[in-house]
């Protein structure tokens, strides 16, 4: 894991982070170790996080390791669930479907968590979370914005808006910056469920906007070398670019469309909405727009406090896959509170606990980092903001910061 989620600096009084090791050993249960048992919620109450924190997704999986932890720390603080402390347990999904099936089995039947957050990509959620669906357990998908992801089943929700409201806003920002585009070249990683659904989505808001669609070219997100197809692009004398990937591969491609000469927008998915694409294209990133689901300088008191920690914390502005997995923390424990005033939480049994905790987070509205969001009864998630950012770089590459356009 990198060293800025193991080192801590001096943070505001009541955002004091100190992050304990979470892993599975650690939480407790029923020693009765069977499906049926009841959580020993007089301790703490456990709650799945499945991210990538490791291979090439990681770069996106650390960012949702950083917010929910400040969720953690934030909501303790504030006395937990009535009194009970919430314990994050981490279970590694790293970047493809077999791993997320595990953590998913590790968390639903010997961690027995009370609900997940995760995964971190589209790809993994259509493999998981059917597993989560069949053991009824609420998930929370904190980056899963792929069509058809709430669909999977009764006990499957997102916080995360879906990409058909958010892509299309970058492309119309690039309008507005460049009103004189005609040429549109779309890249996009074919073997990524999110990609392709997302690049869906650009396409036709492509069409709509009444612009020439002149390439579609596509690569792998193990992919480093895109020399081929940037050039196959650039021949064509696009007036704007669409990528959608992940950072890595995403922040190659970038770099490898301006060395080899384009110098007109570029618009990044999803998948690109990370400072650590940064490191990856450096001063070659300068520019790029991506819409946001997120700004940091969303007013309220809950996001002023979750911004001043994670700025404490990583001297850098929190990004939305940060602000996603603290706003999935935050909707648990503001379910479960409600549940507990209800039919207290320890004193129901496992499976029930699961199921009315479900039926209680889809009923509720919360007022988060993103703004207020809620659901609909089949657990897509209701936002009203949304923003689009553009990449500003120093010359040297050395630092970078996300611009919101107005």
């Amino acid at each position: 894991m990198n060293t800025a989620f193991i080192r801590t600096t001096a943070l505001l009084p009541i955002f004091a982070l100190f992050f304990t090791a979470c892993s599975s050993s650690s939480v407790s249960t029923n020693p009765a170790n069977n499906n049926n048992a009841t959580p020993q919620t007089s301790t703490v109450i456990p709650i799945g996080i499945a991210v990538a924190q490791t291979s090439n997704v990681a770069l996106l999986g650390q960012e949702q390791v950083a917010g929910a932890k400040i969720a953690e720390k934030y909501f303790n603080d504030q006395g937990g669930i009535n009194g009970t402390p919430i314990k994050l347990v981490f279970q590694d999904t790293a970047g493809d479907e077999a791993g997320t099936i595990n953590a998913f089995q590790a968390l639903i039947n010997k961690d027995k968590v009370v609900g997940i957050v995760g995964p971190t990509l589209s790809q993994q959620a259509f493999s998981a979370n059917p597993i989560a669906e069949r053991a009824k357990i609420p998930v929370l998908g904190p980056s899963n914005t792929a069509k058809g992801i709430p669909e999977i089943g009764d006990y499957i929700a997102r916080v995360s808006a879906p990409v058909s409201v958010v892509a299309p806003n970058s492309i119309k920002a690039a309008l507005k910056l460049n009103p004189n585009i005609k040429k549109v070249a779309v890249f996009f990683a074919q073997n990524d469920a999110f990609s392709k659904s997302e690049t869906e989505i650009f396409q036709q808001t492509v069409k709509e906007q009444n612009l020439e669609l002149v390439t579609v070219q596509k690569f792998q997100t193990s992919d480093t070398d895109f020399q081929s197809q940037a050039t196959n692009a650039i021949n064509l004398k696009p007036d704007l670019v669409i990528i959608s990937g992940l950072a890595a591969d995403g922040g190659n491609l970038v770099r490898q469309l301006r060395e080899l000469g384009y110098k007109g927008l570029i618009v990044g998915g999803n998948g690109l909405n990370t400072s650590n694409i940064f490191p990856v294209c450096k001063a070659l990133c300068d520019g790029v727009l991506i819409a946001q689901a997120y700004s940091p300088e969303h007013p309220g008191e809950i996001n002023t406090a979750f911004r001043q920690a994670y700025v404490d914390q990583f001297k850098k502005e929190p990004p939305q896959f940060s602000a996603q997995a603290f706003a999935a923390v935050q909707v648990y424990v503001e379910a479960l509170k409600s549940l507990d005033q209800k039919s207290k939480v320890n004193k129901l049994e496992l499976p029930s606990l699961r199921t009315e905790l479900n039926k209680q987070l889809l009923n509720g509205k919360y007022n988060t980092p993103l703004g207020e969001i809620g659901f609909t009864p089949v657990g897509e998630v209701v936002q009203k903001d949304f923003y689009v950012a553009q990449i500003k770089m120093e010359p040297d590459g050395s630092k970078g910061k996300f611009t919101f356009l107005k």
